[in-house]
């Protein structure tokens, strides 16, 4: 068989017989695995059994070392060009799966053509939204899948990607400290921009209410979907979130020319809600106002903060909790430095929250969600006693009467999760 070379975007080709691999980090281990067999006939010894969206193509997830992996059958091209896309996601730092590499010229050992497959990264720690409902679905939870879903939506429009398939199932979800956090799995529809026209987001949500619809229709006939929610209310319901989000951080607003603290009350709502900002544009209007327009940027304010402050990567609202237990642990230790606050509330309070968790339970959350659920079981507990009860008795208390009856995500996700220490 001839010998194959070339280079993409972001990524080094590996000379290989009888299959061509591309990809931004080669691993060895891709050798191993059977190319020269169809994809849906892969023997069981490769396969992790995972919960799995609704596709179109065949999906087989693997584990390599230490990381899962999805491997998706597809046509050359559009492999290609999903993978471009997810690299330049990936590289202005988007929440999607990351791409791994594509791997094409597989053949049968009787020398008849596969399709290429695509390989993407199995994100930790996230489900498809049919897995999180193994019991019917109960109104509070599709409200913060729809709002999640929302979130993403708005960050893409801001990057200029145009979806062009937005689902629930080409969505996976983690949790975030009482809300979710939607990632991107499927980009082959997509397409990067510098910006996008008002008719080129209209297209969007429109696909979105339309595949939402059929969605929420899915899961009632699945008897999933509680009988009090409408899955035409549904579809509208996300477009909604979407369209008073996006007003809320794009809208030119008039304040007085005295009123300047009502730019900085604009700016901390953006941040609230978890967006950056680039700049403030303002001019003079007619009657003496000012016109104040935010250029946000994208969402991640407050997981940038904790990453500057602590090192540890978080969704935005676990960042929020952590960010708000930090600050107040730097009010009461008397510390004006925030960076020697964060090392210590980090060597002080996070890291032995964490230790005290017994090995047999760290595979349930990941730290930082159970960091932040240990937070708010002080809260409760705090305000039941009428005092705050420490952070010892709420860890104890959340061990023994919480984390101990919640599921075994990695039994779930077939992934390890990191002993502390």
């Amino acid at each position: 068989m001839p010998s194959h070379e070339g280079k993409r975007s972001g990524g080094v080709s590996v000379t290989l017989v009888p299959v061509r691999i591309t990809s931004a980090l080669v691993d060895p281990a891709l050798l191993d695995l059977p190319w020269s067999t169809p994809l849906e006939e892969w023997p069981a010894q490769h396969l992790v059994a995972l919960p799995q969206g609704i596709s179109r193509h065949i999906v087989r997830f693997v584990r390599l070392g230490e990381y899962v992996y999805a491997v998706k059958e597809t046509g050359e091209r559009v492999a290609e060009r999903e993978y471009d896309l997810l690299r330049a996601l990936e590289r202005i730092d988007f929440p999607s799966v990351e791409a791994i590499a594509i791997v094409a010229d597989r053949q049968t050992d009787a020398g008849e053509p596969l399709d290429p497959v695509l390989i993407t990264r199995h994100l930790q720690f996230s489900l498809p939204y049919r897995a999180l409902f193994s019991r019917t679905l109960r109104p509070e939870t599709m409200n913060r899948l729809l709002d999640a879903l929302a979130v993403l939506l708005v960050r893409m429009h801001l990057t200029g990607f145009f979806w062009g398939d937005c689902s629930l199932s080409n969505t996976l979800f983690r949790r975030d400290a009482g809300a979710f956090a939607a990632y991107l799995v499927d980009a082959e529809t997509g397409a990067l921009h510098s910006s996008l026209s008002n008719g080129q987001r209209g297209e969007d949500l429109e696909i979105a209410r339309v595949n939402i619809f059929g969605e929420a229709l899915d899961l009632q006939a699945a008897g999933l979907l509680h009988e009090s929610i409408d899955p035409e209310v549904v579809c509208d319901e996300v477009v909604q979130r979407y369209e008073r989000l996006w007003h809320e951080i794009t809208y030119e607003q008039q304040i007085e020319r005295e009123a300047r603290h009502d730019i900085e009350g604009r700016i901390r709502r953006l941040n609230e809600l978890g967006f950056d900002l680039a700049e403030v544009a303002m001019s003079t209007a007619d009657n003496g106002r000012y016109l104040v327009r935010p250029k946000v940027v994208d969402a991640g304010y407050h997981t940038r903060r904790l990453i500057r402050l602590t090192g540890l990567d978080a969704e935005e609202n676990q960042a929020r909790k952590l960010l708000n237990d930090l600050d107040a642990y730097r009010v009461e230790s008397d510390l004006t430095d925030e960076q020697q606050a964060a090392h210590r509330w980090l060597t002080e309070v996070f890291e032995p929250v964490v230790r005290a968790v017994p090995a047999h339970l760290r595979r349930k959350l990941e730290p930082q969600e159970l960091f932040a659920q240990i937070i708010e079981h002080k809260w409760l507990l705090s305000e039941r006693a009428g005092r705050d009860v420490g952070m010892g008795p709420a860890v104890q208390s959340f061990l023994a009467d919480v984390l101990v009856h919640r599921p075994d995500e990695q039994a779930v996700l077939g992934v390890e999760v990191p002993a502390a220490g």
